[in-house]
């Protein structure tokens, strides 16, 4: 199902006029297994990031929380794809499915901020994207997505029929650690380097907020109006408190 859904998302974004600014493909290996460790802004960043890798006609297995899998819509296109539902109250079967793909020579994604942060800037990253690299020998490949916060990202009603957005992506040198490693350094190794591209990417991006109502896509710090990153944690913290209450 991989292929048809790749013409569609294409199709789409031709519909939408959206424009792709890429740098760094070239550091996507052509064969075997690779940890692609991903930023989170939107709900279609498994597909921005899907794209870097084409260039190198890799296609992506993608870790997403299991509810995505349990939708009628999103389930059976997930499944036909063969991304890896997580179960996040029982993860030991995913992460056992991941290494498996990553010894197949397959790439696996991961978002290694678990969420999507809603201050645009990276939140402390989870440790799993360095511990699969490092149990199987496989690269570790930073990338870094832009710009899709302004179709679909949390919080914000969806906007897809404003035409002519831009999504930047850049691609890092791929990080080999070894076994012995520390999990905990290689992560913020990998925190860095992304946050590097992050910075690279949105000074690269073209696009500018169409008025002083529309910089809610910018971060604070760099006179935007998205929530700083300690406010974007108060506010996930709620979050999860009243799931907590409601379950």
């Amino acid at each position: 199902m991989y292929p048809p859904v790749i013409v569609a998302a294409k199709t789409m974004f031709r519909l939408l006029d959206l424009r792709f600014e890429m740098a760094g493909t070239e550091h996507v290996p052509r064969t075997g297994g690779v940890v692609l460790a991903c930023n989170h802004v939107s709900y279609l960043d498994f597909i921005f990031a899907g794209f870097a890798v084409q260039p190198a006609r890799r296609l992506v297995r993608f870790m997403a929380k299991d509810a995505v899998f349990k939708h009628k819509v999103s389930g059976p296109l997930m499944r036909g794809m063969h991304h890896i539902p997580v179960d996040r109250s029982a993860g030991a079967s995913s992460y056992a499915e991941a290494l498996r793909a990553l010894r197949g020579g397959e790439v696996v994604g991961v978002f290694p901020e678990a969420t999507i942060s809603r201050s645009f800037r990276l939140k402390d990253f989870k440790s799993g994207a360095a511990r699969m690299s490092m149990a199987t020998g496989t690269p570790l490949l930073p990338v870094v997505v832009w710009g899709g916060q302004r179709l679909m990202t949390k919080g914000r009603p969806r906007d897809l029929r404003t035409r002519g957005r831009t999504v930047t992506l850049r691609v890092g040198e791929p990080m080999r650690p070894a076994r012995r490693d520390d999990a905990d350094v290689i992560t913020a190794e990998l925190h860095a380097r992304m946050a590097g591209l992050l910075d690279e990417a949105i000074a690269a991006h073209p696009d500018q907020p169409d008025g002083p109502d529309d910089r809610w896509w910018l971060p604070r710090d760099i006179g935007g109006t998205a929530p700083t990153p300690e406010e974007a944690a108060a506010m996930d913290a709620a979050e999860k408190e009243q799931r907590r209450a409601g379950s």
